[in-house]
């Protein structure tokens, strides 16, 4: 490496916008492109990304990776790319779940911990937009029955069903606000909370317990499988 710091790349191509984010020295660096060519997308925005950091791929000592849910092709592609350069550079690999990612940006919004403090038994929730009228759903709870990938009927029954007041976070389609699909029944996290952050990522990237099962996929939905056929 070009420097004694630890250089660390964090990454999500799951989804658009693609995004890349450095830092090195103290600085943080970004690149976000849009589109669902994730595949077409990453080494090019990866490349400038490098030039605007003055860096290279040698000096990038930790990759930090959003491992799903999202597309299939898009989430391969960062995963391949992770394990060549473990493999290659003996790069240290962490992951985490676009689940996680938006919990760790709702728990330290004050939103919701003016939300957690009115309601003690509260629960959080995240809701991701899958494709056309399907949704992936985590409820972070005592059951720990992990993610869910539901049609729009079935998000909002299971939504209702709940017990316990529900503070959900996340996102609908093309990434607008989930006001227009759960309704106003519900506490929601401000957007900024549902937006990857580049510094948020960074600081997940350096806790080492998203070592564990860093190059593990979460697919949930099967490539060209849909809950709902189009009519």
């Amino acid at each position: 490496m070009q420097s004694g710091k630890l250089v660390t790349l964090a990454m999500d191509t799951s989804a658009s916008p693609l995004l890349l984010t450095l830092e090195k020295d103290g600085k943080i660096y970004t690149v976000r492109r849009k589109g669902v060519k994730q595949e077409k997308l990453l080494f090019p925005a990866l490349h400038t990304l490098l030039a605007k950091a003055g860096a290279s791929l040698n000096d990038i000592g930790r990759i930090f990776l959003i491992r799903g849910p999202g597309r299939f092709t898009g989430i391969r592609i960062s995963l391949t790319f992770a394990s060549m350069m473990k493999y290659l550079n003996h790069t240290e690999v962490r992951g985490t779940t676009m689940f996680e990612a938006v919990r760790f940006q709702t728990l330290a919004s004050r939103k919701f911990q003016t939300w957690q403090k009115q309601h003690p038994q509260g629960v959080l929730a995240v809701v991701l937009h899958a494709f056309r009228e399907e949704y992936f759903l985590q409820i972070f709870d005592a059951k720990n029955e992990g993610p869910a990938w539901l049609s729009r009927e079935e998000l909002l029954a299971r939504l209702a069903a709940y017990a316990q007041p529900l503070f959900i976070a996340g996102s609908d389609k093309d990434g607008a606000g989930l006001e227009g699909l759960v309704g106003s029944g519900y506490a929601l996290a401000e957007p900024k909370a549902c937006k990857l952050q580049p510094a948020r990522l960074l600081e997940m990237a350096a806790e080492e317990r998203w070592t564990k099962d860093a190059l593990e996929p979460l697919y949930l939905k099967p490539a060209r499988f849909e809950l709902v056929k189009p009519v």
